[in-house]
């Protein structure tokens, strides 16, 4: 309860989980609040030109090029980017910290070769890797959750390392080693405690990225692949209509950057109010 508080004392903080609230809220409501089904072509949903129409009483986003209504379409697109983005982070966050741990943890030449095989992937452009994975695998919801996770895993792993090296030479770690206290005992009881606040931020600023990423590949054509809306895919189909009908860009632009907005700044609060000797950098 205090750290609720905490967290909505705060104007930034609050911003973001309202941001972040009412995605969530959209995103599963779909159904329910979205006039049309996300790929039905309505009759009268173009201009007797054929061209998308603009924003009005009927179809309040206006439509796209095959005259879908582009308001439903954005919000089962948030299931998409939504469902990508904790799956994709939250599993990225557990390989990272499950190599990371484990490096830091054992050392040895376990831990040598755990993190100079995480520096070999950190070498490689995350947006490229993802792009090659992509192409070789056939383009999918769960496909393009899984590419995420296999090129955003490898910051957490340098992270988790560093502090688990850090936390392994404290004192009260060194106590418990010297009164016989078992690994599994060490890990579990003293160790993940003090690395779970740095997770859990990495677990809500990942996803930020992770969505960007996925609009990226999805804008790119590799990504999440029509009919299933993706904001990403949205852009995609209908980028040759951005001086005509810019409103097919401009708002699931304009969603892409709220909600990555919008978790940006409920992980910096998180690592503020988790971490306050963090406060103010990064």
């Amino acid at each position: 309860m205090l750290f609720f508080l905490e967290l909505v004392r705060r104007p930034l903080s609050l911003t973001g989980l309202i941001i972040v609230s009412l995605t969530i809220f959209l995103a599963l409501s779909a159904s329910w609040i979205a006039p049309f089904r996300p790929d039905e072509q309505m009759f009268d949903g173009l201009t007797l030109e054929g061209a998308p129409l603009p924003p009005n009483e009927m179809f309040w986003m206006g439509t796209d090029l095959l005259g879908r209504d582009l308001f439903s379409r954005l919000l089962y697109g948030a299931q998409t980017s939504l469902v990508i983005g904790i799956i994709a982070n939250g599993t990225a966050v557990c390989i990272g910290a499950l190599i990371g741990i484990t490096a830091g943890f054992l050392r040895g030449w376990i831990g040598t070769v755990l993190m100079r095989f995480t520096d070999l992937m950190m070498a490689f452009p995350a947006l490229l890797l993802a792009i090659v994975l992509a192409a070789l695998f056939k383009p999918s919801l769960w496909i393009v959750a899984l590419v995420i996770a296999m090129v955003n895993w490898v910051q957490v792993a340098r992270v988790t390392y560093t502090e688990t090296t850090s936390l392994a030479e404290r004192d009260f770690i060194v106590a418990e080693r010297s009164i016989g206290a078992s690994s599994t005992r060490i890990l579990f009881r003293h160790l993940l405690p003090h690395l779970l606040p740095t997770l859990m931020v990495w677990a809500t600023l990942g996803i930020a990225t992770t969505v960007l990423l996925e609009a990226t590949l999805s804008y790119l054509g590799i990504g999440v692949q029509p009919p299933t809306p993706s904001w990403g895919n949205i852009i995609f189909e209908n980028q040759t209509y951005f001086t005509s009908a810019p409103w097919l860009v401009f708002f699931p632009g304009g969603a892409i950057l709220l909600l990555a907005l919008g978790f940006n700044l409920l992980g910096d609060a998180l690592r503020d109010i988790l971490d306050p000797t963090l406060k103010g950098k990064g």
